[in-house]
């Protein structure tokens, strides 16, 4: 039997607008990343979309996201947190690398993680979710560059990624036999 998987990245913190690294630090939602939240919510409603369980990463950026989205109770839990960038967070963009190939290594001499790692553990914990019987309708909550490595993991196409992941975009996922295939990504329409 197959069951869906609604993966939305949090809405528009005040680092991202600052051009700031935030993997496991954290800011608060802006006013846009609010609105964008909402508009998720909407684009939910209109299309009678709806729930039987919710998670989110321990980040206050994915709680605040996922509360404005629906009021239903929600577990939050480490494994969709961010790549965790050492001692490059809360710094410069400038610090960092886009780069995916690089991002393997790249943030372990800051004390960082690999993306490998973060990949390996978004996949372990999305899929023991999925997993679960009573778990056929998911909405997760998580991040960008965790977003994005799951993807690469599941084996997505990355092209159309490859300039970063949007502010609560939502990714839709099926799930049958133990695999993932990404079916569609909704653009968010509120611009940061």
């Amino acid at each position: 039997m197959k069951k869906r998987l609604y993966l939305v990245r949090h809405g528009q913190t005040m680092f991202n607008r600052q051009h700031r690294i935030q993997g496991w630090c954290d800011s608060p939602l802006t006013e846009v990343g609010k609105r964008q939240a909402k508009a998720v919510k909407e684009y939910f409603e209109e299309h009678g979309i709806s729930f039987d369980h919710a998670y989110c990463s321990t980040s206050e950026r994915c709680g605040d996201t996922l509360e404005l989205i629906t009021d239903m109770p929600y577990t939050r839990t480490k494994e969709l947190k961010e790549m965790f960038y050492g001692e490059l967070e809360a710094e410069s963009e400038r610090l960092g690398t886009r780069d995916p190939r690089e991002c393997e290594t790249y943030y372990l001499r800051f004390g960082g993680e690999s993306s490998n790692a973060v990949r390996d553990r978004m996949i372990s914990a999305l899929r023991e979710i999925m997993e679960r019987n009573d778990h056929h309708s998911v909405l997760a909550v998580s991040h960008g560059g965790a977003s994005f490595n799951f993807l690469r993991g599941i084996g997505a196409d990355m092209r159309t990624y490859a300039d970063g992941i949007t502010n609560c975009c939502v990714f839709v996922l099926e799930y049958e036999d133990g695999k993932f295939h990404l079916t569609d990504c909704i653009p968010n329409p509120v611009k940061g």
